[in-house]
């Protein structure tokens, strides 16, 4: 229980990151596209292959902060 407690925090303490990749990225029109054009359950995907969900020095996408990011990103749009 502790584990995906610390997991959840690290998520959402890498939202701001997350979300200014989202801005940053010279892919992002298309993305965001991709994103809205998408059913719910692939939405996850598409933003752990832009990378967005990478935190600095992991070599693989954090699913908790894709999810946490994903909701951040539709509820600014």
């Amino acid at each position: 229980m502790s584990q995906k407690s610390s997991r959840l925090a690290v998520a959402e303490a890498l939202i701001p990151y997350c979300v200014a990749l989202s801005i940053s990225d010279p892919s992002s029109v298309d993305i965001m596209k991709t994103l809205n054009e998408t059913t719910s359950y692939k939405k996850r995907g598409i933003l752990e292959k832009a990378g967005w969900a990478t935190p600095l020095g992991a070599s693989e996408p954090n699913r908790a902060l894709a999810e946490s990011c994903l909701n951040a990103i539709e509820n600014k749009t």
